[in-house]
């Protein structure tokens, strides 16, 4: 399996997401314990090396099975969680971004793992509508504020790395102008290319573009990508799933690109990692990326 750098870390590019290991629409307590924590150790088993993860995810919840599962990690296992968002009692999402809101945060992530330090940290920019997956608005004096709460934290040695979600190029730009970055987390897939031109400045300065929602949005009722008749249609012409595919498509765009493909399910987990087996000719890449948008 090829690898890239993460910051600090150099990882395998099929890593594992945490965000479907809580229950319903990453909320509570998981459907089946025992198997969320079969998932997580089957993941490193297989190679895994790079876990997303967030305390918002459950809250808590995601993080305590990470700890429960694979505590005391290996040296190698880069955990990377992400700041900027809280839960309210009903599951609604909520942003928490102001820089001591962010602070608290890296903290708690920090005590439920059970680490003294973060592989990286993603800053996550949300506006009014907290659940949409196109990148957060700039607002250049909270921004900078926001950064300087990272790169606090990163300089105290909390965090390795300092990571983006949700941005748009202007404020990866305006991130370099002050700090080294080590990973932009944003919503991409084979039909939803909003991001492409962030995905391609990461490219060009060797940063790692980490893809969420690569098979669609999980919230979806109806998913455009595993649905998508091209994807199909390659599938069985491959022998593989649509969603094998879809991954594979995601990993052939660049090879800065990192996935975390998340699953409550060992069996999906299994068909998740064998994607680093999936060969996709040029033509068949082409084909994809110009039929299936």
């Amino acid at each position: 399996m090829q690898r890239f750098p993460l910051g600090q870390f150099t990882v395998y590019r099929i890593g594992f997401g945490a965000m479907q290991l809580p229950g319903p629409g990453v909320f509570g307590a998981p459907r089946d314990h025992d198997q969320a924590i079969a998932v997580l150790r089957r993941a490193v088993e297989l190679g895994v090396d790079h876990i997303d993860t967030a305390q918002f995810y459950g809250p808590d919840v995601a993080n305590e099975l990470i700890r429960e599962a694979l505590a005391p990690y290996p040296d190698t296992l880069a955990l990377v969680s992400k700041v900027g968002a809280r839960r309210d009692d009903n599951g609604g999402w909520l942003p928490a971004h102001e820089p001591d809101d962010l602070r608290r945060d890296i903290e708690v992530n920090l005590a439920a793992l059970g680490v003294d330090q973060l592989a990286a940290v993603n800053l996550r920019v949300m506006d009014a509508d907290t659940e949409s997956t196109q990148p957060g608005r700039v607002n250049p004096e909270l921004f900078d504020r926001q950064l300087s709460a990272m790169i606090e934290a990163r300089d105290e040695g909390l965090i390795a790395g300092i990571g983006l979600s949700n941005v748009t190029l202007e404020h990866l730009q305006i991130a370099l102008a002050r700090t080294d970055i080590a990973c932009v987390q944003n919503a991409f897939n084979l039909v939803d290319r909003t991001s492409a031109p962030v995905l391609d400045a990461c490219a060009e300065r060797g940063i790692a573009f980490v893809p969420y929602f690569p098979l669609g949005s999980g919230f979806a009722a109806d998913n455009p990508v595993l649905g998508n008749p091209v994807v199909r249609r390659t599938a069985e012409r491959l022998g593989h799933t649509p969603a094998q595919i879809a991954l594979a498509w995601t990993l052939a765009v660049s090879p800065n690109v990192l996935l975390i493909g998340g699953t409550s399910s060992v069996g999906h987990l299994e068909e998740n990692m064998a994607v680093a087996d999936v060969e996709l000719d040029e033509d068949t890449v082409d084909e994809l990326t110009s039929q299936a948008a």
